[in-house]
């Protein structure tokens, strides 16, 4: 007979008094999941500034994080499908979404997004869609005929570009955009209400966890489409100096502009964190002890240091220094896409270090080196599959719908 494997025994360690069934389930792939799904939300709040609030500096910055946003949003299915056990039965959730549970009403919100996000796409690039289809019109060739065919079915038979239907374009993505800013909140909000909700866990029973997750979702969003675009546009104005300015705007400008609103998300956020440290240590309600050796001894180093230390204090003091530089804002991007990441691992993995007992204490050590496959799907490598994929997946979007354009180029 064969040995029955307990998800969790390979990577979990126990002190003191444990409870033989406890383990640390949720691993790197749940920790995986809020990011991800904080990083699709960010980026449509970053494209929104430009589509409802007429932020014209950010035009195209917001073209590029909106698509972006398609290509992360099929990453946040992703680390659940490696998490589970049976990932056969997770379309399910799309398949049958209902409002039972916090988790089956994803699909809801994940579909409506989606429906969202490329409804608004094909607003912003239907002129675009039109030209193409009448630029391959009578060209030869078979790629240059599937081309042409494939831009073609992109129109959806709208071929009226005048003024008047321009015009009617532009209305429809505000609207679009206007509402799905409540809707991406929503879409990372209820992970955060998932969390917020479990009233057997004491780090994570708390009604501020949504708002904090959604807060930091946005600013973990906004530094990766500006980090990638800072990246991919000095990769182009190495390879072309007309690369430089980027519809008659500079590139240090755009990012300026932008990091002023990042950083008011980020106060914002650290706000909420700190609010909840300070309340859950005012309360002192009967878990408080255990609570406090996690926050205090045991995640110490992870929370103080690393969260707020490195992801938090330091990009704040970096973007608030005056003359602002294109360097600086990478280190202060990079920063808090670690503090927002560590916010998410101290939460799943944090909240999980302590026993029920109240008297013992699990340590999770991340699966390195794969041996076999649940340890590639809950160790590094799963963890960096799910993050390299949007870039791909951009990529090849970015085939086909043009977010990146600048002066001088095609």
């Amino acid at each position: 007979m064969e040995p029955i494997i307990v998800h969790g025994l390979e990577w979990t360690t126990k002190e003191l008094f444990v409870y033989p069934n406890e383990f640390i389930y949720w691993s790197i792939q749940i920790v995986m999941y809020p990011y991800m799904t904080g990083l699709v939300a960010g980026a449509f709040v970053l494209s929104s500034l430009y589509h409802v609030f007429d932020q014209k500096d950010l035009k195209e910055l917001a073209r590029f994080s909106l698509v972006f946003s398609l290509a992360l949003l099929p990453t946040a299915l992703m680390p659940l499908l490696f998490h589970l056990q049976q990932p056969l039965r997770g379309p399910n959730v799309m398949l049958t979404p209902h409002f039972t549970s916090a988790i089956a009403a994803f699909g809801i919100v994940f579909s409506t997004y989606g429906a969202i996000v490329l409804s608004e796409i094909w607003f912003v690039y239907r002129e675009y869609f039109v030209a193409q289809t009448v630029a391959l019109r009578g060209q030869q060739g078979v790629g240059l005929a599937a081309k042409r065919l494939l831009y073609h079915a992109l129109t959806l038979g709208a071929y009226d570009t005048s003024a008047p239907a321009l015009a009617k374009d532009k209305k429809a993505v505000r609207i679009l955009a206007g509402a799905g800013i409540p809707v991406a909140c929503f879409l990372h909000g209820y992970a955060g209400f998932i969390f917020g909700s479990v009233k057997a866990n004491a780090l994570w029973m708390s009604p501020l966890m949504p708002v904090i997750f959604i807060m930091s979702a946005v600013v973990s969003g906004i530094a990766l489409c500006m980090l990638t675009y800072i990246a991919i546009m000095e990769w182009r104005k190495f390879r072309s100096p007309l690369a430089q300015v980027i519809d008659g705007v500079a590139l240090e400008d755009i990012i300026g502009k932008a990091s002023r609103y990042l950083l008011g998300f980020l106060v914002a956020a650290i706000s909420l964190e700190l609010l909840d440290l300070i309340f859950r240590g005012y309360t002192a309600m009967k878990s408080w002890d255990i609570l406090r050796s996690v926050l205090y001894h045991k995640d110490f180093v992870n929370i103080f240091v690393l969260q707020y230390g490195v992801g938090n204090l330091l990009p704040f003091i970096l973007l608030l220094l005056p003359r602002l530089i294109i360097r600086r804002t990478v280190f202060a991007l990079i920063f808090i896409l670690y503090g927002v990441f560590m916010m998410r691992w101290n939460v799943v993995i944090g909240g999980q270090a302590f026993s029920l007992s109240f008297a013992g204490f699990m340590q999770y050590h991340l699966p390195v080196l794969p041996h076999n496959l649940d340890t590639y799907k809950e160790g590094l490598l799963g963890a960096l599959t799910v993050a390299v994929t949007p870039f791909i997946l951009f990529w090849l979007i970015n085939k086909i719908v043009p977010s990146l354009k600048f002066e001088g180029g095609k």
